[in-house]
């Protein structure tokens, strides 16, 4: 057998579609009866154009959230805590019972304290000095 060889790069859809199965996999030998995690996303548009969503996934009894985005012209209007209360209604409809998000404190975790999501974790200086990762939880 050849040597192993180790190959980086940017992105690569085959290669996070085989990581994702083959850790579904693994999570469902490990997790029997709890059904496969399954995508949740919602979204806004207006004149056929987006201008606000959110994405994440739910599993078991959690929700959590990968992106949250509103259009710059959008914001402090409402429409995020509409999206939101939606992803989450959704999520309680599926059996979940907490949510948990990361934002970097030049991001929202304002928007999320004032949705009740509480901070459960900092990473401090991540990505850089001055600036953090702040990770939240939600009972639902």
């Amino acid at each position: 057998m050849d040597d192993p060889k180790i190959v980086t790069g940017g992105a690569d859809a085959a290669l996070d579609q085989r990581l994702d199965d083959e850790l579904s996999r693994f999570n469902r030998a490990a997790t029997p009866g709890v059904a496969a995690a399954e995508e949740l996303t919602v979204k806004v548009e207006h004149g056929g154009q987006l201008i606000g969503g959110v994405s994440g996934w739910t599993w078991g009894q959690a929700a959590g959230i990968g992106m949250t985005w509103v259009h710059e012209d959008q914001r402090g209007t409402g429409l995020g805590a509409t999206l939101m209360a939606a992803f989450e209604e959704e999520a309680v409809s599926r059996g979940c019972t907490h949510a948990f998000v990361t934002s970097f404190t030049f991001q929202a975790p304002a928007f999320y304290r004032r949705l009740g999501y509480a901070e459960i974790f900092r990473w401090e200086s991540v990505p850089t000095p001055g600036r953090d990762d702040v990770h939240m939880r939600k009972q639902l």
